[in-house]
């Protein structure tokens, strides 16, 4: 069954793969991006490209989204957890709905502050801070569009966050601010394992050590140094230059009121002022 960690781009998703992934996929909790390929990215051209689906056509996308999860679901046995990774908003295209019920078991949805996600989402995407406000307030904006990654329908920030906050009404939607996760790591990501037993009416045990290693291992500065030691297959290149753009930028250093001015700031705060006091952050 698939548990979706879902989140709007720059907004943490990364930082918490990489914590679960070296808790539940490592022996000692020690990370290495390896450990990211047991989560599998939606939408995914290898799984379009067996299903004989264009996966360069959205509106061909959307009509196989449920078979493309299906496809996912068989990959487990029966009572297997797959961690799917996205970007996309959690909604119907047309007639065609993104999430199939039938082989989801849960989503864990990452949020940040859109304000920390413009100053990241510039840096990351080599856009100005003005065009990266105008694409998080865009409702119809389209993710990557590349050789290797599909189009994906990501909308604007707010209309992102209320399309998967949808699945709050049940006890299998969990929601991580990224915030708290940089402030306690330990914590959160103890409440995400609690989550993730629970799913599986597992008996809930923490290995202490392999928790320390799997935090310390993750903290952004190594991280960082790895992906200058050894690259990082998540990386995207410049269309201009062709060289590889550094996913691990701003991190935890990263503050809004450095990068942003009046004008912007107040963009913002006016275009997501429900959800932001919703989040608490206003």
């Amino acid at each position: 069954m698939i548990v979706w960690l879902a989140s709007y781009p720059k907004s943490g998703n990364t930082y918490l793969r990489s914590l679960i992934s070296s808790y539940l996929y490592s022996n000692d909790g020690l990370f290495n991006f390896n450990l990211l390929k047991n989560t599998i990215q939606f939408p995914n051209k290898f799984i379009f490209d067996k299903l004989g689906i264009d996966f360069k056509n959205i509106k061909e996308q959307n009509k196989n989204y449920l078979q493309a999860q299906e496809f996912i679901h068989k990959l487990g046995n029966k009572n297997s957890i797959q961690f799917v990774k996205t970007h996309s908003s959690c909604a119907s295209i047309g007639n065609y709905k993104f999430l199939s019920f039938q082989t989801t078991l849960a989503a864990i949805h990452i949020v940040r502050d859109p304000r920390n996600v413009v100053t990241s989402y510039s840096k990351h995407f080599k856009k100005t801070k003005q065009q990266s406000v105008i694409d998080i307030t865009n409702e119809l904006i389209i993710g990557v569009n590349s050789k290797t990654h599909p189009p994906t329908h990501v909308g604007s920030w707010n209309f992102h966050y209320n399309s998967w906050k949808q699945l709050n009404k049940s006890n299998r939607y969990m929601l991580v601010k990224y915030e708290e996760l940089l402030k306690d790591p330990e914590k959160i990501l103890v409440n995400v394992l609690n989550f993730i037993y629970k799913l599986g009416n597992s008996k809930i045990s923490i290995d202490k050590k392999k928790l320390a290693n799997s935090i310390a291992s993750t903290d952004f500065d190594k991280m960082q140094k790895l992906e200058k030691k050894e690259g990082f297959f998540e990386s995207k290149k410049n269309e201009k230059t062709g060289e590889n753009i550094p996913f691990f930028n701003l991190g935890k250093k990263n503050d809004w009121r450095n990068y942003l001015d009046n004008t912007l700031i107040k963009k913002i705060e006016t275009k997501f002022e429900k959800e932001m006091l919703e989040l608490n952050y206003l």
